[in-house]
């Protein structure tokens, strides 16, 4: 069966691609800052703090948009086998969030602000939750090694640092609270007795 969380997710990004396209550029920062997308500037001066969270769900262009979820597919999909609904919600919208926090609190901290959008930060939260995991069940898990795993994260931040407008603080921010909520939520008890 297919993990209908992650589609459903998948399907927001989608649908919500469609619409601004529709309306608008959603390669136009203005554009897309006017419709949800994350803005430091806009969010100390107004207080809306709602953009940590809808700036998850936009996305810049097609391409954009398409390896994002690529990536979703295969490996929400995978953690949601694993965790379960409930938890890989929590693990994808609370990691996105935290990504999104830690990314504000660079660019205030080198003031440099930007209009940012994207799952990144969500992503590299199921990364680091199905990191987790993968080392609970001594580096494999069905067809995923922990180090083909490793070796994704590694290259998405690598590409990210060497090209422009890529949100690296998102992924770190989403990596490492993926880690944590992967631990947290992880259950013990199921795998203390053997699954």
């Amino acid at each position: 069966s297919r993990s209908k969380v992650n589609l459903v997710i998948v399907a927001m990004n989608l649908c919500v691609f469609l619409v601004l396209e529709v309306l608008g550029n959603t390669q136009n920062a203005q554009f897309m800052a006017e419709h949800g997308a994350f803005y430091l500037p806009w969010v100390m001066e107004y207080g809306e703090y709602y953009r940590l969270f809808t700036s998850m769900f936009l996305h810049f262009g097609i391409e954009h948009l398409f390896n994002n979820m690529l990536v979703l597919l295969f490996l929400g999909d995978m953690l949601e086998k694993e965790v379960g609904k409930l938890r890989y919600l929590i693990i994808y919208l609370v990691g996105g969030v935290a990504g999104n926090v830690v990314s504000a609190w660079h660019s205030y901290r080198v003031q440099d602000y930007a209009v940012s959008a994207g799952a990144p930060g969500a992503i590299f939260a199921v990364i680091g939750a199905l990191l987790f995991v993968v080392a609970i069940h001594r580096g494999r898990l069905k067809q995923l090694s922990g180090r083909r795993l490793l070796l994704m994260a590694a290259l998405t931040l690598f590409q990210g640092f060497t090209s422009m407008g890529v949100d690296n603080w998102a992924h770190i921010g989403g990596l490492v609270s993926g880690l944590l909520l992967g631990a947290a939520l992880f259950n013990w008890k199921k795998w203390a007795t053997g699954r």
